[in-house]
């Protein structure tokens, strides 16, 4: 009998890592589950966490992922892979996506119960991206349909729903263009080089030749063909006689040898000050011409240019929906609603008063007294007995929070773990519907990273010697739970998965406030407002350990400098249970979480005031501007 603490889906893990190493052909593969996104590093694949309860959606996306990712193990090189990835975007995804169907249609071809698992896997990729109610092809990309498409062709197996309609989206597109270099998929499929050459092919065809960079076949040409002349000088008798003339020579008056040698050794000397001369004559070149060295590279961070970070490849911007499956977001959704049953009627109060505090002005506004506009009713009379007065006319006010978005960035590192972490997402949640119904655009971001004390980076900065002084040394993870354009009924369920498990971690909040504020200077609206909800400083121990101990505090520091002095976007913070007041200009510290939304409301509901007295005080603002 088990023990009562043991893991029933424990068995299943050991044994679908087991049979994961065989497929890919890696004894010393390790093998992780996790809520992170699934893939590999190093001898590391992590596949997609198995709960306790096994569900069959569960076990069968781990199994299709396993076998894809083993497959990828097991086929692709990624040297070869390397040596002819394009150097434009869209051509480098369709390479990639065609090089993956390739691996997994090997699998197919080679150990057909990989297949099925597979098309599991593509099945509930399609339903998670809604490839299913796809109806334009502009609507998903051209690489995701031909990556499909050669996977179809290669194997002769029908894809899942979502998948099928995706490639029939842009298959007449693909034939079209490409349909006389597909036919020869199946001669180049075993062979990865080939298949490399055969996919540079269709992407030119598609029309992103340009996007193809060097050709590395091209390069090795010419360094065979360079290698042969220098033989061929080798093995001239002709030279080779010359030489051995000049060394009997040499051996025949060694003084007039001497002699040859120094007025060669002169004659050289004078040949290099020309060639001087020329290069400076090359380098002096007019205006306007290109440098000779290469531009500095940009550096991370606007605010500081010294900030510097160790590696931005394991970073992701992703959306709150592909972190979880939809049926465990409705559970983590229903859990939360569970969790804040008591705060509901106190939140409700809230969102209504700042409801009501927005309507209210949205009602008619008029300046009256003017000389053109809409003829003034109560001056009616006056204009009757009297058509030459003056100032009879109103005009419509402008609402100051018309055109107006609200970005909520929340901190979803661990110490928010429990009842801060709910209170926040509960009032993200009453503040988008509330806004949404005055016609105020909302987003909600969070931001935390993917792991404890260091990920993938510092795996790399490991590797490569610990240089000193290497920056942020974390991979960070920003997470959109809604945009400023999703209706809120789609994205609702999204909030939950601040419940999840291992989800909440550390904090890097400059760079995090930074991606806020870029992303609000992109936005049309003419007024743009950017909350900030956090506990405390930003806190990542795998940066802190190996830089200055205020490296992360300096780097937020500058940048809420950098954001409140260009005013581009009106900035205020809430800190829970520390005092946030150090670094926001406008902010508000509350010791208890129950105070979070009455916080929020009452911080949101003064932007919207029109008297600047009544900002001030709700702001904690000194002096009124």
């Amino acid at each position: 009998m088990s023990k009562p603490n043991d893991n029933p889906a424990d068995p299943f893990k050991k044994a679908l890592a087991e049979a994961t190493k065989v497929l890919a052909d890696d004894a010393d593969l390790s093998v992780s589950y996790t809520v992170d996104p699934s893939g590999v590093s190093g001898d590391a694949m992590r596949l997609p966490q198995v709960s306790r309860r096994m569900t069959r959606d569960e076990v069968l996306l781990a199994r299709g992922t396993a076998d894809a990712l083993a497959m990828q193990r097991r086929y692709h090189d990624d040297g070869l892979h390397a040596r002819y990835l394009p150097t434009g975007q869209m051509a480098r995804d369709i390479y990639e996506a065609m090089e993956v169907a390739r691996c997994e249609a090997m699998g197919a071809r080679d150990m057909p119960g990989t297949a099925t698992n597979i098309d599991a896997k593509i099945s509930a990729e399609g339903s998670r991206k809604g490839y299913d109610q796809v109806r334009d092809r502009a609507d998903v990309p051209l690489s995701v349909a031909a990556g499909y498409l050669v996977r179809h062709l290669a194997t002769g197996r029908d894809l899942p729903s979502g998948a099928t309609n995706v490639m029939d989206l842009w298959r007449g597109f693909i034939e079209e263009q490409a349909g006389d270099t597909l036919e020869d998929l199946s001669e180049t499929l075993s062979d990865q080089a080939g298949f490399a050459r055969f996919a540079r092919q269709v992407i030119e065809d598609l029309g992103y030749g340009d996007q193809l960079g060097d050709d590395p076949d091209a390069q090795d040409e010419d360094e065979e063909d360079q290698a042969e002349e220098d033989a061929e000088e080798q093995d001239d008798p002709d030279s080779q006689g010359q030489e051995d003339s000049d060394e009997s020579e040499a051996e025949a008056d060694p003084e007039q040898t001497q002699e040859q040698q120094q007025d060669a050794t002169e004659a050289h000397v004078s040949m290099d000050e020309d060639a001087d001369d020329d290069m400076s004559d090359e380098t002096d070149m007019p205006d306007g011409d290109a440098p000779l060295e290469p531009p500095p590279p940009m550096p991370h961070s606007d605010a500081d240019p010294n900030y510097t970070v160790f590696s931005t490849d394991y970073d992701e911007e992703i959306l709150a929906e592909d972190l979880a499956e939809p049926v465990e977001l409705e559970r983590l959704r229903a859990y939360l609603d569970q969790q804040l049953e008591p705060l509901k009627g106190a939140v409700s109060r809230l969102a209504n008063k700042l409801q009501r505090r927005l309507q209210a002005q949205q009602n008619r506004s008029w300046e009256f007294d003017k000389e053109e506009g809409i003829l003034d009713a109560g001056r009616l009379a006056r204009v009757v007995a009297n058509p030459t007065t003056p100032l009879s006319f109103k005009w419509e006010k402008d609402m100051e929070f018309r055109d107006t978005v609200v970005t909520l960035l929340l901190d979803n590192s661990g110490s928010m773990r429990g009842r801060p972490i709910s209170i926040a997402a509960i009032c993200a949640d009453v503040l988008a519907r509330t806004l949404e119904r005055c016609n105020v655009k909302v987003e909600i971001l969070g931001f935390t990273t993917r792991a404890w004390k260091g990920g993938q980076s510092r795996e790399k900065w490991l590797n490569e010697g610990r240089p000193q002084q290497p920056g942020r040394l974390n991979d960070l993870r920003h997470i959109i739970y809604k945009g400023a354009d999703a209706p809120w009924r789609r994205v609702r369920p999204n909030l939950g998965l601040m419940m999840k498990e291992g989800l909440l971690k550390e904090n890097i909040d400059g760079e995090a406030l930074e991606w806020a504020h870029r992303r609000m200077l992109m936005r049309p609206e003419q007024r743009k407002i950017l909350m900030v909800i956090s506990d405390g400083a930003p806190v990542d121990d795998s940066t802190l350990s190996v830089n200055p101990a205020n490296y992360l505090e300096k780097h937020l520091r500058d940048v809420i400098e950098m954001v409140e002095k260009r005013k581009q976007v009106e900035l205020l913070a809430i800190g829970i249970g520390h005092d946030v007041t150090r670094y926001y200009e406008r902010a508000v510290t509350i010791t208890d979480v129950e105070q979070l939304a009455g916080a929020m409301t009452e911080q949101l509901a003064s932007l919207f005031d029109s008297d600047p007295r009544a900002r001030a005080r709700v702001m904690g603002i000194k002096k009124a501007i």
